[in-house]
C-alpha cells in the first residue's frame, strides 16, 4: 500500500485536470477522517482528569466509573464507525462503486431525472443499510448495557422505513424540482433552487413539530397543574405569548432527556419529555423553558434560520460554477458526465468548506447558549437552570472534562463547567 499510485486507479479516458480533482478527494476524505480521529484521541485522554469542584456532586464513585466505561465504550466505537464510512465511500470512489450504479441507472431507465432519482435512491438507502448493523448495535447493546435504551426491535426498523419514505418522498420531489430548474434555467437553476430551499426549511422551522414529529412520536397537551402554572406564569412575566404546550413520548426510545422550542407566531410550540418531566422539579423545568425562551427573545432562532438559508445560498452558487465542468462528474468513477454524479463529486470537494462554516456556527452557537442562560438567570434564577443542567448531565452520562481542542471543532454548546462558572458570576 505504501507505494499506491493513485494515478494508476484513474479510468484511462480521464483528462484535463481530472486527476487533480481526484486526489484532491481523496485527500479531503482522508484529512477530515485524520483530523476527526486525532480530535476524538485528545478528548479520550481527556476522561480522567479530576472533575472540577464544581461538578464534584454531580457522581458518586459508582456512577463516575459508569461515565467513564460508557465514554470509553463510545469512543471505541466511533472509531469504528468512522473507519467504517471512510473505507466504504473510498471504495466506491478508487473501486467503481458509483460507476456501477450510475450504469445500472442508466441501463434502468432513460430519462435523466429517474435516473438521477434512482442513482441518490440507491446510493442513500445502500448506504444506510449497510450502516444499520452499526446502529443496531449501538442502540441494543452499547445503550442497552448503559441503561438508556428503550427502543424495541419493533420500534427500531419502523423507525428505518419511515426514514426511507421520507427520503423518497420529501427527497424525491426536491430533487425533481432542482433537476427541472436545471433543464430549464442551465447554471442559473441555483437561484430558483435557493428559493426552494429557503422556503422548504421556513416550512420546516414552522410546521416540522406539527408534521413530522407524529410520525415517529407521540405528542399530548401538558395536562392543567402546578407545572403548566408556573410554565404560563414565567411566560406571561417575560412577555412571551404561549399557548402550545406539548409532551412528547421520549421514553419510547431512550432514558435520556430533552426539552426544544419550535415554530414562530401562532405556530411556536414549547415541547418538552416525559422523561424531562420525570427527572426534573417543576422549578428546574421552568428554567429549561426560560433558556428555551431566551433564545427566541434574543433572536437566535431567526439568525440562525437567516444564515442557514444565506450559507445555502452560497453553496448552491459554487454548485453552478461547476455542476457542467465534466471532471466534477468523471472523477468519483463514473464514465458519463451527469447531473447526479456533478453533485456527488462537488459534495465531498464542498466539504471542507463546510467544515469551516460548521465550525463558525459552533462558535455562534456557544455564545447564543451563554446568552440564553443569562436570559435565565436574570428572569428566573441561576440556581434552578445550575441543578437542571447537573441533573441532565448526570442521566446522560455526559462528558465533564472535554479537551479544549474538541469542543472548539464539534461543541455548539460550551461545556458544563464553563455554564455553571458563567451562571454563578
Amino acid at each position: 500500500m505504501a507505494n499506491l499510485n493513485l494515478k494508476s486507479l484513474i479510468p484511462l479516458n480521464f483528462m484535463g485536470n481530472q486527476p487533480l480533482i481526484f486526489i484532491c478527494i481523496v485527500s479531503i476524505l482522508i484529512g477530515e477522517y485524520l483530523l476527526a480521529t486525532v480530535l476524538n484521541y485528545l478528548n479520550s485522554k481527556r476522561f480522567n482528569d479530576p472533575i472540577p469542584e464544581e461538578l464534584q456532586d454531580i457522581y458518586n464513585t459508582e456512577e463516575y466509573n459508569k461515565s467513564q466505561q460508557y465514554k470509553k465504550t463510545n469512543y471505541r466505537f466511533g472509531l469504528l464507525t468512522s473507519t467504517f464510512s471512510l473505507v466504504l465511500i473510498l471504495s466506491f470512489v478508487v473501486l467503481g462503486g458509483f460507476k456501477e450504479v450510475d450504469n445500472y441507472v442508466a441501463n434502468t431507465f432513460e430519462a435523466p431525472l429517474l435516473q438521477s432519482l434512482l442513482f441518490f435512491g440507491i446510493i442513500m438507502i445502500g448506504s444506510d443499510l449497510l450502516s444499520t448493523p452499526l446502529a443496531y448495535y449501538q442502540t441494543f447493546i452499547i445503550e442497552e448495557k448503559f441503561g438508556f435504551n428503550k427502543t424495541t426491535v419493533k420500534t427500531f426498523f419502523l423507525d428505518k422505513i419511515k426514514s426511507w419514505a421520507m427520503i423518497i418522498v420529501i427527497g424525491g420531489i426536491i430533487l425533481s424540482l432542482v433537476f427541472k430548474f436545471y433543464q430549464w434555467a442551465g447554471t442559473n437553476f441555483w437561484w430558483y433552487t435557493w428559493i426552494l430551499v429557503a422556503a422548504f426549511i421556513l416550512f420546516m422551522n414552522l410546521f416540522y413539530s406539527k408534521l413530522i414529529v407524529p410520525l415517529f412520536n407521540k405528542q399530548t397537551p401538558l395536562e392543567d397543574g402546578e407545572l403548566k402554572w408556573k410554565i404560563e406564569s414565567y411566560a406571561k412575566k417575560v412577555g412571551f405569548e404561549l399557548q402550545n404546550i406539548f409532551v412528547i413520548n421520549g421514553s419510547k426510545r431512550s432514558t435520556k432527556a430533552n426539552a426544544y422550542f419550535s415554530g414562530f407566531g401562532k405556530e411556536k410550540r414549547v415541547t418538552l419529555y416525559d422523561t424531562l418531566i420525570n427527572d426534573l422539579e417543576d422549578e428546574e423545568i421552568v428554567a429549561v423553558l426560560a433558556h428555551e425562551i431566551g433564545h427566541y427573545k434574543k433572536n437566535h432562532i431567526v439568525f440562525n434560520l437567516i444564515i442557514s438559508v444565506l450559507l445555502t445560498g452560497f453553496m448552491l452558487f459554487l454548485l453552478s460554477l461547476f455542476i457542467n465542468n465534466p471532471s466534477i462528474s468523471m472523477v468519483i468513477g463514473v464514465e458519463r458526465p451527469s447531473f447526479h454524479a456533478a453533485l456527488i463529486g462537488f459534495g465531498i470537494l464542498y466539504s471542507p468548506i463546510s467544515e469551516f462554516t460548521g465550525l463558525l456556527m459552533n462558535y455562534i452557537s456557544r455564545k447564543f447558549e451563554y446568552q440564553a442562560d443569562n436570559f435565565a438567570k436574570y428572569t428566573l434564577s441561576a440556581s434552578p437552570l445550575i441543578s437542571s443542567l447537573k441533573k441532565l448531565s448526570k442521566n446522560s452520562l455526559s462528558n465533564l472534562t472535554p479537551h479544549p481542542a474538541y469542543v472548539f471543532m464539534n461543541y455548539s454548546h460550551p461545556p458544563l463547567i464553563n455554564r455553571i462558572r458563567n451562571l454563578k458570576a
